[in-house]
């Protein structure tokens, strides 16, 4: 896969929920809490997992890589609403993303580069080179077709993450009043400067799809203050994300942020807004999924080769193969959050209670 177009992401993580008060008294919930956005994380993460597996066998679901988008409209809101009215410097706002996203990171991306160097041929075209492995640790992957390609495949989407957490961190320099300001203005100029600068990683890392954190942010910022929209509004806004998003399948002249970003801003704005109206209910199994949406994004290609491997091996006929494929890869990566991604976050959590900021998206 080569471009923005044809990508996947990671997602913008939620950690321990809190809640805090706004004018009116009113008390507004964060992170986990809010179970739209449990929800939609998951259906993120298992749309891009059916992209990568639907791209193997051939199969036409390319609007799964718009989970990419949802995750990154998520990072934006949760970025904002962690932090917003709340006294967090840059530097502790890094660190936090760091301990979030770059241990489970690391080790997924060296257990591919692993099994890539040991077992090759399942791997078509990804760059095993030591200094592709050392780039994609520190979110600078080698550049082939004017996209980022790290050693894992949709590690790229982190890539972006970083950048974006790096103009965040920014941000927390100026005064909370100025700050929305700030932020739009500036991921805006990085936009602008995309048109204006030369091939190489300054051209990848200002591409468009940057607004799709600007939207989060305006989100979060309407939520954080309270904001309200009408129930059959609201319900109005998803399903209208819903059917841009299932009619964007002839656009590929779009900008990617114009073809799936606006519908995932749709989707977005429309759920947590309905929430606030009337709630949701708890789906056990779906808010789970959500949790581990990170291990299932960053895990998924993995696992689902060596499913894949395995199938082969037993000779299941290939027409059962794509939903073998994808019930094994979700079922290996669940089973990482929980031996792997759980116990990293226990071991890394602050000891006192803080509000948490995670990911991502």
């Amino acid at each position: 896969m080569s471009g923005l177009s044809t990508h996947s992401i990671a997602k913008s993580a939620i950690g321990t929920s809190a809640s805090s008060p706004v004018a009116g008294g009113t008390v507004l919930k964060t992170g986990s809490d809010i179970k739209s956005i449990q929800y939609l994380r998951a259906i993120a993460a298992i749309s891009v997992l059916c992209f990568h597996v639907s791209e193997t066998y051939g199969l036409n679901f390319k609007i799964g890589a718009a989970g990419v988008d949802i995750f990154f409209v998520i990072s934006g809101f949760i970025m904002w609403v962690t932090t917003a009215g709340r006294p967090i410097g840059p530097q502790e706002f890094i660190w936090r993303r760091i301990i979030r996203i770059v241990p489970l990171y690391w080790i997924a991306t060296l257990a591919t580069f692993a099994v890539a160097v040991s077992k090759p041929q399942f791997f078509f075209d990804m760059n095993s080179s030591v200094g592709n492995l050392l780039g994609s640790l520190f979110f600078v992957p080698i550049i082939k077709d004017e996209a980022l390609h790290p050693v894992i495949e949709q590690g790229w989407t982190l890539s972006y993450e970083m950048f974006f957490y790096l103009i965040f961190s920014i941000s927390l320099l100026v005064p909370e009043l100025r700050r929305l300001w700030f932020l739009i203005a500036a991921l805006g100029a990085v936009v602008v400067a995309h048109f204006l600068l030369p091939s190489g990683y300054a051209d990848i890392f200002t591409q468009p799809i940057i607004l799709e954190f600007a939207a989060g942010i305006l989100i979060g910022h309407l939520w954080k203050q309270g904001y309200r929209l009408p129930f059959r509004v609201a319900a109005g806004l998803m399903i209208a994300g819903f059917v841009l998003l299932a009619a964007s399948g002839p656009l590929t002249h779009l900008e990617r942020a114009m073809r799936w970003g606006v519908p995932a801003m749709l989707l977005l704005s429309g759920a947590v807004f309905a929430e606030r109206e009337r709630g949701v209910p708890k789906l056990a199994f779906l808010h789970f999924l959500g949790d581990a949406s990170y291990s299932i994004y960053l895990w998924h290609v993995l696992t689902g080769i060596l499913v894949t491997a395995l199938l082969l091996r037993i000779g299941i006929p290939h027409g059962f193969q794509p939903a073998l494929v994808a019930l094994g890869s979700l079922a290996f990566a669940i089973a990482c959050y929980w031996c792997i991604e759980r116990p990293i976050q226990r071991k890394m959590r602050p000891s006192r209670p803080r509000p948490a900021i995670a990911a991502d998206g």
